[in-house]
């Protein structure tokens, strides 16, 4: 590696810091308080929605929670359009999110322990 390509990616790096400081940390006990929106789709077995097309509802327990920060994330922001889920998103914080993932990444845990 030239110098040139050793200093790039350095800044490269630097530049990841901040953003990866910023995110939330997730916490399962608080989440627990914050999902009873959810729990009316995602917590039926087999549940399908109607609105605004037949959709079969993801179960949430055991996901990774970063996938569902970003799902969230992209809710909020538009990227993903379900009109539903684009509502209740809308209403979340980065820490909210970050505790609600934190639950249901951590419920199949605790299920499967039983």
């Amino acid at each position: 590696m030239n110098r040139l390509s050793a200093i790039a990616l350095s800044l490269g790096l630097a530049a990841l810091v901040p953003a990866m400081a910023q995110a939330a940390e997730g916490t399962p006990v608080p989440g627990k308080d914050k999902v009873s929106m959810c729990i009316g789709c995602h917590g039926i077995p087999g549940y399908k929605t109607a609105f605004p097309v037949t959709y079969n509802v993801p179960k949430l327990g055991g996901q990774h929670a970063a996938y569902i920060v970003k799902a969230l994330q992209g809710y909020k922001s538009g990227d993903r359009t379900h009109p539903s889920m684009r509502a209740i998103a809308a209403g979340l914080s980065e820490q909210d999110m970050a505790d609600v993932a934190a639950y249901y990444s951590a419920s199949a845990v605790q299920a499967a322990a039983k």
